[in-house]
């Protein structure tokens, strides 16, 4: 079976070696791993992975092979019926009857109703506006509408769900993503400022010339450090949810800043910055990294993007506990406030379409947070004018 493995990585692109492979197989024998398939997967990857740009590959091609293994955590839907999680009735409605549907009040009378809902509800509901269902005009379920609610399975669409009841599962994105353009490079060297840092080990040929005559021909080699870009910066990147349908264009900005900036630092979050951040999308619930770890660790001379479309329920922004997946002890508007402190270069880059940014409360609550001059729309123009803000 391992066999097979093996070359199934190297099917995906992945070049685990012959001798990786022997100490996995090693580690094997000695019985580091027992019938855990999620400790097998960090086994295998620490054994066969150089390079964490492939981490998201290497996923890729596990999950392919090992297709049918159920992700542990599936016990967090083990009171919801499965049934009600299938999207049984799409409807349109009109703004007539979005008019109707009204919003709770807050979102602690939100959780309220939820918990009586779940108490008093025996059986499946379609295209209502009470009970926990699909379609319809009800605060809990998915496949309908109302001013905010508690998503319960099925895709988001609306973007205004207060909480979302779902194992939720992100990708991480892929440096190696081959460009459909170039001129996202192009816009990003806009922040290049070159230095030469580190060894001499580059030969320096007009140096080498003029100390040669001086020497009255006598070879004399001059030698000076790489000149690279020394501009650092820190990548902050929304995933998953209403992000999904924007994953191409920040695959190919995440990928071309990994060619471009010698010094980058990224983390993943979701939907608005909290108390913790992360490296890996698959491993996110259990390797979180403290913001205020990150605050500490990068000087203030580091530059800060962050991108993400700000598309949300307000309270995620403004309230403790208003993150759809955990209870947040300090709401998110305190933690960018501590990013926007530490770090006077932030722009922040939205794939949503610019004309939609003034129907939104999040994003207007978002601008007013960083200041109106630093959110730029994800696109060529919108890339090259954010640089020129970050030089400034």
């Amino acid at each position: 079976m391992l066999f097979s493995f093996f070359f199934a990585l190297r099917d995906a692109g992945l070049k685990p070696s012959l001798s990786e492979f022997l100490m996995l197989l090693e580690a094997m024998s000695e019985r580091l791993v027992v019938f855990n398939v999620d400790d097998f997967y960090h086994l295998s990857r620490a054994a066969l992975v150089k390079d964490e740009s492939q981490f998201d590959r290497f996923d890729r091609a596990f999950a392919a092979y090992f297709e049918g293994v159920q992700a542990a955590g599936e016990e967090l839907f083990g009171e919801i019926p499965d049934d009600w999680l299938r999207k049984m009735a799409e409807k349109h409605f009109t703004a007539e009857e979005m008019a109707k549907a009204q919003a709770m009040g807050g979102l602690d009378k939100l959780m309220e109703e939820l918990k009586k809902r779940l108490e008093e509800q025996t059986e499946r509901h379609e295209g209502g506006n009470k009970w926990i269902g699909t379609g319809g005009t009800s605060p809990f379920g998915h496949g309908g509408y109302n001013p905010e609610g508690v998503r319960i399975g099925g895709a988001g669409g609306q973007k205004r769900a207060a909480k979302v009841w779902e194992k939720r599962e992100f990708a991480n994105l892929d440096s190696n993503l081959e460009l459909g353009t170039r001129n996202i490079k192009v816009a990003l060297r806009r922040l290049r400022r070159f230095a030469r840092e580190g060894a001499a080990d580059q030969l320096d040929i007009d140096d080498t010339i003029r100390s040669t005559a001086r020497n009255a021909g006598y070879l004399d080699l001059k030698m000076v450090p790489e000149r690279h870009n020394a501009v650092k910066v820190l990548l902050f990147l929304d995933v998953g949810g209403s992000m999904d349908p924007h994953v191409r264009v920040c695959e190919e900005l995440f990928s071309a800043a990994h060619t471009e900036f010698k010094h980058l630092e990224y983390f993943y979050f979701h939907n608005f910055l909290y108390e913790s951040v992360w490296k890996d999308n698959r491993r996110r619930h259990a390797e979180r990294i403290s913001t205020f770890d990150v605050l500490h660790r990068f000087p203030p001379d580091y530059k800060v993007i962050v991108v993400g479309d700000a598309m949300m329920a307000p309270y995620e922004i403004t309230h403790p506990g208003g993150s759809v997946e955990h209870w947040n002890e300090e709401a998110g508007a305190a933690w960018m406030q501590r990013l926007i402190d530490t770090y006077s270069h932030l722009v922040w880059l939205n794939p949503e379409s610019e004309s939609q940014w003034e129907y939104s409360q999040s994003v207007q609550i978002t601008r007013q947070l960083i200041g109106d001059d630093r959110m730029f729309p994800l696109t060529l123009t919108g890339l090259d004018a954010a640089m020129r803000r970050l030089t400034k």
